[in-house]
């Protein structure tokens, strides 16, 4: 059960480089996690979900530069705090004290030089001084054991761990000071099925036992849809719809979603040709007019090109908002109703039912 507004982003912007070759890499973010929530993140490569992470932890490298908005934390107490506005010490008492990452690619996120155990007290010795060196050790092996690797492992160094253990070590790390969310950047990526469903059962695991709120950045919806309370798709930099996770897998509204959904096996029911998505990604400094989706979309049509949707509330469900001409009435065209009957290509079909869930999570 999800609770009050935890993260709200409001108009964020981002560009890399400055002046007229700018290139506009995130265009009028806006998304609320909730207290206790999983919020998903999809979207191929390039579509603007690690550069948002970065920008919520101020963690963008040069020349990333937040141009607008705003990125308001909530913690407990109900004191809101607007994230861009925080000087270098403050940011630095807040990252991993209330806010953590894993970052993207484990293998090369910890220190090869350093073992387990001196990585993961030095989060303890940085942000809690005050603790005994025996109470760091008692703790990382606290840590440890959450994320189901035995404390003999804290006196090795990352190249004696598996994939999988660095991974959850990462994991350990980003737990360490309890905080309340915790932003996780493909932490499956490099591994196998078998280890990303341990990982998701252990995630699942961990969230129920702290309550800690997530947000799950991956280019692969299916997990998502196991994992997630609600999903939101990206596109070139934008949202183009967010919805619960059973609602957007029952019902994608906007093509590229539908395309996403598309593009995976089901591992039960009939077997079904794989129809993917047309053409590439659009390049952010050579993006189409119009809407970003059009050049790859069978169901463009002329608002399409010379206008850019909006995120709103779809007509019909005001718990889904959906960034396409054909849920919303564009300048000088035809009400939405008579949008989707005249659309060319065909109307998005059912998803096949998903497989089982391995996870233990239950929504």
């Amino acid at each position: 059960m999800t609770g009050q507004p935890v993260l709200t982003i409001s108009g964020l912007h981002v560009d890399y480089g400055t002046g007229p070759t700018a290139v506009q890499a995130l265009r009028d973010i806006n998304l609320t996690l909730h207290r206790g929530e999983v919020l998903g993140l999809a979207g191929e490569s390039g579509s603007g979900k690690s550069t948002l992470a970065y920008a919520v932890t101020r963690l963008l490298a040069p020349p990333g530069v937040i141009t607008a908005g705003e990125v308001a934390y909530t913690p407990q107490d109900g004191r809101a705090v607007d994230l861009l506005t925080l000087t270098p010490e403050q940011l630095r008492a807040f990252r991993w004290q209330e806010l953590s990452i894993v970052f993207q690619g484990a293998m090369n996120s910890l220190n090869p030089v350093h073992t387990v155990h001196s990585q993961l007290t030095d989060v303890l010795r940085a942000h809690r001084p005050q603790t005994s060196k025996a109470q760091r050790i008692r703790r990382a092996t606290e840590l440890l054991s959450l994320v189901g690797i035995s404390a003999d492992r804290l006196a090795a160094y990352p190249h004696q761990l598996s994939g999988g253990m660095r991974q959850r070590v990462m994991i350990a790390m980003a737990l360490a000071l309890e905080p309340e969310i915790v932003i996780m950047d493909e932490p499956t990526t490099a591994l196998d099925v078998v280890m990303q469903r341990q990982i998701l059962r252990q995630l699942v695991r961990l969230r129920e036992e702290l309550s800690f709120s997530v947000v799950f950045i991956t280019h692969d919806i299916s997990l998502l849809v196991e994992f997630s309370d609600r999903i939101a798709i990206m596109y070139g930099g934008r949202i183009v719809e967010e919805a619960g996770a059973d609602a957007l897998y029952r019902d994608a509204r906007h093509p590229y979603s539908h395309g996403l959904l598309h593009s995976f096996p089901s591992l039960h029911g009939p077997r079904r040709e794989l129809t993917g998505i047309a053409g590439s990604p659009p390049h952010l400094t050579a993006m189409p007019s119009g809407c970003a989706f059009r050049p790859r979309c069978a169901r463009a049509f002329e608002p399409c090109a010379g206008h850019v949707p909006q995120l709103l509330p779809a007509a019909e469900d005001d718990a889904r908002s959906v960034a396409c001409w054909l849920h919303h009435a564009a300048p000088g065209a035809p009400a939405p109703g008579r949008l989707a009957e005249a659309a060319p290509g065909p109307a998005p079909g059912p998803v096949p039912a998903p497989a089982a869930n391995t996870t233990g999570f239950t929504r």
